[in-house]
């Protein structure tokens, strides 16, 4: 017997290529579970294969617990006096055992084994085809698509299937059981049944390692590409930077006769692709992203993450593209809002805003219109700023003298003041619910400075978003994040 246990792990392991520990495992539970037939499926019993000689040894298991335990099981526990009886040195939670005779490795038995070591075997597989492709994860792979299930391909890549779904293949792009597909593998994961391995055609990510492959300035590290949106199967941009004077990144890029660049434009079935030069400049980065658009002007507000990009009539439809496609993926690049305006609709803009601080000066300062109208035309768009601008760049502005610009440095210094007596009384008589001042992350002068603008209860903190409380208190996100979700705490309960 003990010769044909040792056959059978060693033929299995040889056949499915497993760790021969892991057959010997799944004898054991077998002949646990054969036991467990014999004696009592209730019993806790354990058998030891050797791993040498293939003899093995069935033990029966009782825990020790106290002799006045609720809840005893008979099967699988004993008294603390009665385990001590067989035992003296057992402790609480400590076992005694019972050597049973072998159950016989008859049909049953070996029926069982194969059941379980089948089990184990496939378990192992899936288990060795995780650890070996989560190192490929992140990189083109390419299989055979074995069939289509509900839309979804199910892609042969050899050992293991892979998921192509259907929201991560290319619109329009049809795809047929025997075709090759080339695809990024964005996970993989251990799943009971199915595919381990998941696969994109759209991901931003296929484009880069796409770029990758057909470039070898990338791969050695001449070349480096800095950013990747797709609109898949229709438009993409790829930001690419030198870092070599010599080589040009975006005709590399191209290659020659556009060589390189048509192969990725082939595998993503006609995709355009417009290739920009990276800046660390956000305006000029801008700018490159909506190429090929021209911008006659840009106006970069750093408070908002946005710019207004000004471009002619002409190349209006271009800048935004169709559907808004070019000004879309220009912001997904970079990462910046973009609004798209004509000269008209900017200068509308800037007419309006420079209504606003004309009025602001006027009533704030008490000036006339002309000074005010003068101080706008200088680019002062702040009380904060007509306080605190260096006076000798005052002193530059024609039409403004020593003394003008002292009393303009002084009323704005006063109307500041002003407003931070009015907020610091308003924060002092506003006050704060119970349930406010009780929240963990919260303290005391926070609570009565939310209550002076409006949040007076948790309820009320409960309801704003992360951005609203940090813009509103001029806190860090983590601690307002940590705010809200405290205060919504009731919701959930």
């Amino acid at each position: 017997m003990s010769r044909e246990l040792l056959y059978l792990a060693d033929a299995v392991a040889h056949e499915k290529d497993v760790d021969r520990e892991v057959i010997f495992q799944a004898l054991e539970a077998s002949l646990v579970s054969a036991s467990k037939k014999k004696y009592g499926a209730d019993w806790h019993i354990v058998v030891d294969v050797d791993r040498k000689t293939g003899d093995y040894v069935t033990r029966r298991l009782w825990e020790v617990v106290a002799d006045d335990a609720e809840d005893f099981d008979a099967d699988q526990q004993i008294r603390r006096q009665a385990a001590q009886a067989l035992r003296p040195d057992v402790e609480l939670g400590g076992f005694v055992e019972e050597v049973l005779p072998p159950v016989e490795f008859g049909r049953i038995a070996a029926q069982t084994a194969k059941q379980v070591i089948v089990q184990k075997v496939r378990d192992a597989e899936r288990d060795r085809i995780v650890s070996d492709f989560a190192l490929r994860k992140g990189e083109i792979i390419s299989g055979l698509v074995k069939r289509m299930e509900k839309g979804n391909a199910i892609v042969d890549m050899g050992r293991a299937e892979a998921l192509l779904a259907k929201e991560e293949m290319m619109p329009r792009e049809a795809i047929r059981p025997g075709d090759r597909v080339k695809a990024h593998l964005q996970d993989v994961r251990r799943v009971q049944r199915g595919p381990q391995l998941f696969l994109s055609r759209i991901s931003p990510e296929l484009l880069i390692k796409l770029f990758a492959q057909e470039v070898p300035e990338i791969g050695n590290g001449m070349i480096e590409i800095m950013g990747a949106a797709r609109d898949p199967g229709l438009r993409a941009k790829l930001a690419v930077r030198s870092n070599d004077p010599r080589v040009d990144p975006v005709g590399a890029c191209v290659g020659l006769r556009g060589n390189r660049v048509q192969t990725v434009i082939n595998e993503l079935k006609g995709e355009r692709i417009d290739i920009v030069i990276w800046s660390a400049d956000p305006a000029s980065y801008v700018i490159n992203a909506l190429s090929p658009a021209e911008v006659s002007s840009i106006v970069v507000d750093e408070n908002t993450h946005s710019m207004d990009v000004v471009v002619d009539a002409e190349n209006l439809s271009q800048a935004i593209g169709r559907g808004g496609q070019n000004v879309r993926l220009a912001t997904q690049l970079t990462g910046w809002t973009i609004n798209i305006l004509t000269e008209e609709e900017a200068q509308a803009k800037r007419d309006e805003e420079d209504a606003k601080f004309l009025n602001h000066f006027i009533q704030d300062l008490g000036v006339d219109e002309d000074l005010a109208q003068l101080l706008v035309s200088e680019g002062f768009t702040s009380i904060e700023e007509v306080a605190y601008v260096p006076v000798a760049e005052m002193m530059e502005i024609e039409g403004l003298d020593e003394e003008l610009v002292g009393e303009l440095r002084r009323r704005a210094r006063d109307v500041l003041l002003n407003k931070a007596i009015a907020q610091e009384e308003q924060v002092a008589l506003s006050a704060p619910s119970e349930d406010l001042l009780q929240l963990k992350n919260m303290d005391k002068g926070l609570a009565h400075l939310l209550a002076s603008k409006g949040v007076v209860t948790a309820e009320d903190l409960a309801e704003l978003a992360t951005s609203e409380l940090c813009e509103m208190v001029s806190i860090d996100e983590q601690r307002a994040k940590a705010l809200i979700l405290e205060a919504r705490a009731p919701w959930f309960a």
